[in-house]
Formats: structure tokens, C-alpha cells, sequence
């Protein structure tokens, strides 16, 4: 007679089988390229809610179960002040897939709602200083964020487009203000339309958004912005199917020497450097 198999079961051999050269594939092309995970590490999986969060935390607890590097998992769930449902919904899912979540309030959401000026960069920074600090009292030295493929490129154009400035999201940064703590992006070689593909698959709804104040103004500047870019990549594919990982490998061959000018560990720096270092010499 034919084992049925657990919900938990079937999601992490939809990843292993159905979607091993879309997903699995992918993050262990990551993990080990960047070299994320040592031996010894003790990773906070950040479970917020979404497709993203949570495949990354089905990932790594496959990785622990099946790899050769030791190490250790907490699954990390910070409600800023969620709606009920959001909450409830977390917390189903969790509880499908067996995940024992570590759950801890904060008043991000609060803090945030009436800033005018860039209230998402200011609620992502708060929300990850006290993810670091709740994950460092549990032991651990590395927090796992659920941050994509697609994430990447589309940053890096709207940092372009809108910010006046080349900068990237690399995947692993060490914390600033948490000694000993570093940040680690697992899924940054997977796709969007890989996980949105895994979830339906699965027949798994996440929430869509942590925050409450983009659930309000989902038409709002940066929510549009970033519904731009996307629109933008979607029509250069149709004549240029590799554009996103022309983009993505753009990213790993910046050339400095052709570039003006660059900023490095917090300093500007201008070609006329190198230049004039040149003209110094014999």
C-alpha cells in the first residue's frame, strides 16, 4: 500500500523533483558560489509571510536534512502589527509545513505610519535591526532573507532610474551595528516566476504584504516604481529572452575603469585618481 505522504512532505518533493532545475538547483548554485553556510552556522530563517520567506526556509531545512555542511536553523517570525488574518495566516502555514516559528511583536508599523519621506527604507531598517538583535539572543550569528533573482536585477534598475546610482544587493553583507551577525540571501539565483509557479503548484497562499501601509497605497509611488521596472523587463524579453540574466551577470563584471567615478566603504572616489597615478609614473 502506497505511503500518502504529509503536506510538509509533498512541498519539499515538489521542490526536490518537479522544480529541482527552477528552485533547488538555483539556491545551490548560490549557497555554494557565495559561499552563504560554514560548518558550525546558526541561521535565523526570517519567515514574514510571503512565497518568498517561506520557500527559503522549506530550502534550508531540506539543505540541513541533506547536505554535507552542519548547521543549525531558527525560523524567525516578527509581527510589526499585522492584521489578524495576516497573523493567522503565517501561522497556518507554518504549521502545514511544520516549521516551529519563533514569534516576536514590534511596533515597526506604528513607528512608520506617518513618516512621509521614504517610509519603506525606514521600516525595512527597523524591522531588520530587530531581527538581527532577536536573532543574535537566540544563539545565532547569521540571519536568511527570502530576497530573489528577480529582486536583484529589478533593484539595480531602480537604483539607476530613480535613485542616480549603480548599486546592487549582494548576498551576503555583514551587519553594521551587530558584531558577529551577517545577512545571507539563499534565493538570490531564483526566479520570481519560479516561486509564484512552486506556490501554485502546492496550492499554498501566502500573504502578499507585510506592510500595512503598501496594502493601503498599493498605487503608490515606490509600489509603482517597481511595477514599472518589471513591466519594463517583460517587454525587452520578448525580444531579448536572456535580458534578465544579461542583467544579473552585468552585476558580477562591473568595470571600474570605465566608469568616472564610484564609492567604496562609504568614500567617493573619481577616475582622476588613477588617472593622475599614471601620468605619475616613469
Amino acid at each position: 500500500m502506497k505511503r500518502e505522504l504529509s503536506p510538509r512532505q509533498m512541498v519539499e518533493r515538489s521542490v526536490s523533483k518537479k522544480y529541482r532545475k527552477e528552485i533547488w538547483n538555483p539556491f545551490i548554485a548560490a549557497v555554494k558560489r557565495y559561499e552563504l553556510i560554514q560548518p558550525g552556522d546558526r541561521i535565523a530563517v526570517c519567515v514574514s509571510g510571503g512565497k518568498d520567506s517561506f520557500l527559503c526556509a522549506v530550502l534550508l531545512r531540506m539543505l540541513q536534512k541533506y547536505g554535507d555542511v552542519p548547521f543549525e536553523l531558527s525560523y524567525l517570525t516578527m509581527d510589526p502589527g499585522y492584521r489578524a488574518e495576516n497573523r493567522r495566516k503565517i501561522e497556518e502555514n507554518a504549521a502545514l509545513l511544520e516549521m516551529p516559528l519563533t514569534v516576536f511583536e514590534t511596533d515597526v508599523f506604528n513607528a512608520v505610519s506617518g513618516v512621509k519621506d521614504s517610509p519603506c527604507y525606514l521600516c525595512a531598517r527597523m524591522r531588520r535591526g530587530h531581527l538581527y538583535a532577536q536573532a543574535q539572543a537566540l544563539g545565532c550569528n547569521k540571519i536568511a532573507l527570502g530576497h530573489h533573482f528577480s529582486d536583484v536585477i529589478e533593484t539595480a534598475l531602480l537604483s539607476m532610474f530613480y535613485g542616480a546610482q549603480l548599486q546592487g544587493m549582494i548576498p551576503m553583507l555583514h551587519s553594521q551595528n551587530y558584531p558577529g551577525m551577517s545577512l545571507i540571501r539563499p534565493l538570490y539565483c531564483v526566479r520570481e516566476e519560479d516561486i509564484l509557479a512552486w506556490g501554485r503548484y502546492n496550492h499554498l497562499e501566502f500573504i502578499r504584504c507585510a506592510c500595512r501601509l503598501t496594502e493601503q497605497e498599493a498605487s503608490g509611488e515606490h509600489a509603482g516604481k517597481r511595477k514599472e521596472i518589471k513591466e519594463l523587463i517583460s517587454r525587452l524579453k520578448k525580444t531579448h529572452p536572456q535580458i534578465e540574466d544579461s542583467i544579473f551577470a552585468s552585476l558580477h563584471s562591473v568595470c571600474l575603469d570605465t566608469f568616472p567615478g564610484y564609492n567604496c566603504n562609504g568614500q567617493s572616489h573619481s577616475f582622476l585618481e588613477r588617472y593622475k597615478a599614471r601620468e605619475e609614473q616613469p
